[in-house]
């Protein structure tokens, strides 16, 4: 609570404040972060050695790699969503596991499995891209936004 707020409270409410501060658990902060760290690294290093394996087992380059090894990551996500597991994962590495494509494909197949009592089309696919929808239409945005930038810097510096 900011120093501000805290001179707007009344004694019975400071009191409160301080009795209600003395009950909460510590967070272990750092550990949280350490293990965050280390199990979203965990994920791009199985995402890296999948990348490797499309390379080097059918002669993709490091480009055209990077489309299947996507589409693998979604994959082994959303049947761990499907499973159970990922959700275990995520309650012991925090943000660890929200590493775009596979954090995003957990929250797609939660929803759809959260919802699919309500229907396939109204159920699931509309409480599904309710998610979607926002992360996509951010996506374009940005991608326009970065692009009338690219496009204005080479205008102004006459690159190539």
């Amino acid at each position: 609570m900011s120093k501000e707020s805290k001179k707007k409270l009344t004694p019975v409410q400071l009191e409160y404040h301080h009795f209600i501060k003395s009950r909460q658990p510590e967070r272990p902060v750092w550990k949280n972060c350490i293990i965050a760290f280390l199990v979203g690294g965990s994920i791009c290093l199985i995402g890296q050695l999948i990348s490797t394996f499309y390379i080097h087992m059918f002669g993709f380059d490091k480009e055209s790699a990077g489309d299947p090894t996507v589409a693998t990551l979604i994959f082994i996500s959303v049947l761990l969503t499907g499973l159970g597991v990922y959700d275990h994962i995520a309650q012991r590495a925090g943000a660890g596991t929200i590493i775009p494509v596979t954090g995003f494909a957990n929250a797609m197949a939660s929803a759809a499995i959260e919802h699919r009592s309500e229907g396939f089309v109204l159920g699931v696919g509309g409480n599904m891209f309710k998610l979607a929808g926002s992360v996509i239409v951010f996506g374009v945005f940005a991608a326009f936004v970065i692009a009338i930038i690219k496009v204005l810097l080479k205008t102004l510096l006459g690159g190539a």
